[in-house]
């Protein structure tokens, strides 16, 4: 059976507040949240040698009878499932997907989409490094800004600063005031993590012009963990100080 209607969860959303960390979807792969009208934060994993088993978000937006993915999940198979998701069970047509940055948990399924000609974005750098590292790679590139729009909703993808990696970018959806920080942004209470690309002496600024930038901000998605407020930017800011 498919899932209820999107303008049933907005409704629902609209008298229950606590569905904004409710599942709409779960399977042993995916797990699908509404974080607010027009956004969902998806959930896969990846298996890494130094973490385990690490829960991996990104996140839908959807407008209009269409839909954006930022960051793709690692596996293949598993955007293939979220696919399935967003065009089958909700009814949707994919126009684009956009990755964070050149990490595996933003790239690593991109090929599921390029096998539909969806299209795929990244900063021209992340491009770069995600082909120096042998990631797939997004075919279309941009500078320091992005801005996607689904008929009156804007996506909008932007470089602030160092932090993660060299190429961190940030996607906002003002119309929700969602923001997605993906890895440059920590879960409360999460440590440092994978420092392999950081620039640690950056990363705190970064974390506070993004807040600084968006000062009415009411959700808070991090690349991995527990979606918040913007006391996820601040707790980041804290750790890497």
């Amino acid at each position: 059976m498919k899932l209820l209607s999107l303008a049933f969860f907005t409704l629902f959303l609209s008298f229950n507040v606590s569905l904004a960390q409710k599942s709409v979807f779960k399977n042993e792969r995916l797990e699908i949240l509404q974080l607010s009208e027009h956004t969902f934060q998806h959930i896969t994993y990846l298996e890494t040698d130094s973490f385990g088993k690490v829960p991996c978000n990104g996140i839908v937006v959807v407008n209009e009878g269409k839909a954006i993915v930022v960051d793709s999940p690692a596996e293949e198979g598993d955007a293939e499932i979220l696919l399935d998701w967003v065009q089958e069970q909700m009814d949707l047509e994919v126009s684009g997907v956009i990755a964070t940055h050149f990490h595996e948990d933003c790239v690593g399924g991109l090929e599921a989409f390029h096998r539909q000609k969806i299209p795929s974005y990244g900063s021209r750098l992340t491009i770069s490094l995600a082909d120096e590292n042998g990631f797939p790679t997004p075919k279309l590139g941009f500078d320091r800004l992005l801005s996607l729009k689904l008929g009156s909703l804007e996506v909008r993808t932007q470089f602030f600063g160092k932090g993660h990696t060299e190429d961190n970018t940030v996607c906002f959806v003002e119309k929700d005031q969602v923001l997605f920080g993906g890895c440059l942004i920590k879960e409360m209470g999460a440590g440092k993590g994978n420092l392999a690309d950081a620039d640690t002496l950056s990363w705190s600024k970064t974390a506070l012009q993004i807040k600084e930038n968006f000062p009415e901000l009411k959700v808070v998605v991090p690349g991995h963990g527990k979606a918040g407020t913007k006391e996820l930017l601040e707790y980041t800011a804290k750790l890497f100080h």
